[in-house]
């Protein structure tokens, strides 16, 4: 006679410390993130507050990045491009006289969404190195598109002279308002990207990453998955151009430049692909080295340039990764 399995036996069952291994780390991450602002009063720093926002808004474009490079294996080096667009959404309707939110910030959205639509299904028909330097040419299409704009700046850029409103109410104009504003943002991006991460979507995706003639084999064909992704990674970080505008007050063609798409990258690899919090880690490391480093010397990159060298050599899952060693767990998270 068969004997029934225990549905919990010493092997099989998950342990609390496995359980809690991938979400530890974030949580601390939002935890720091949202009490930044009563630090920022009680050292008298004002820099500060406006220092983790701009971190908050790249760690925005980091996540969205990583859902389709860490999980989907796309590694996409004009993903600036999307930055930009949101960024000039907001620039270009401002100079026409519309500052309302509910308008302005939809139309940034829409129109990365539209040319992510576009430009991503071509792109998605290549694969490895020709999907990066198509990614990279669309991206310097725009790039240059935006420099050809005399009415709006060109090369010298855009100044915007009132931030989005609301209904009528610049709330984006009081410093701790921006600040919970952007941290919303950023945790709304962060669990969106982690619920399509856990879905069935986010599965196909994750294996067409392993292997794509797997899925062909059963009946999926991952295409129409990967450029729905890329369309919600390309709109992500349009939040993050919409927020960079209203944070500078200024839009610049160098926004889609292809460095800050490396950057971007960058912030991926460092904190640690796959992860999605990773990103966020990735993105405050970068900035704070970057605005660390800048008080040494101008060429910054030289330094910080083995330093990820060393992390890519040594570090495998980048930051994650070691913190999940030092915290004594054996995955990522």
């Amino acid at each position: 006679m068969a004997k029934t399995a225990s549905p919990a036996t010493p092997s099989t069952a998950p342990r609390p410390s496995r359980i809690l291994e991938g979400t530890w780390i974030p949580l601390v991450v939002f935890a720091i993130l949202a009490v930044m602002p009563a630090v920022s009063v009680a050292l008298d720093d004002s820099f500060l507050t406006l220092f983790v926002i701009r971190v908050m808004i790249f760690a925005i474009a980091a996540v969205s990045l990583d859902l389709i490079l860490g999980y989907g294996a796309l590694i996409s080096f004009g993903h600036a491009a999307f930055l930009g667009i949101g960024a000039y959404g907001i620039g270009i309707l401002s100079a026409e006289g519309t500052d309302e939110g509910l308008i302005a910030v939809p139309v940034a959205l829409v129109a990365a969404g539209l040319f992510a639509l576009v430009t991503g299904a071509i792109s998605l028909k290549t694969r490895g190195v020709y999907f990066i330097m198509i990614t990279l040419a669309f991206a310097q299409m725009a790039y240059y598109t935006t420099t050809s704009l005399s009415a709006y700046g060109g090369d010298d850029g855009l100044t915007i002279w009132s931030r989005t409103e609301f209904l009528g109410h610049a709330i984006l104009d009081d410093r701790t308002t921006f600040y919970y504003v952007t941290f919303a943002c950023l945790l709304g991006a962060y669990l969106l990207c982690r619920m399509i991460v856990a879905s069935r979507f986010g599965r196909v995706l994750t294996g067409a990453k392993q292997s794509e003639v797997r899925l062909q084999a059963v009946g999926i064909d991952p295409y129409g998955y990967r450029l729905v992704a890329y369309v919600i990674s390309a709109m992500l970080c349009a939040l993050a151009g919409v927020l960079l505008a209203n944070q500078t007050e200024f839009v610049s063609p160098a926004y889609m430049g292809w460095h800050r798409s490396g950057d971007l990258i960058v912030m991926v690899v460092l904190g640690g692909m796959g992860t999605l919090h990773g990103a966020i880690i990735g993105a405050a490391a970068y900035l704070v080295l970057e605005e660390v480093l800048q008080d040494f010397t101008e060429h910054w990159r030289l330094i910080f340039g083995p330093i990820l060298v060393l992390v890519v050599l040594f570090g495998h899952g980048g930051i994650v990764r070691l913190l999940s060693i030092l915290s004594g767990g054996r995955n990522r998270g």
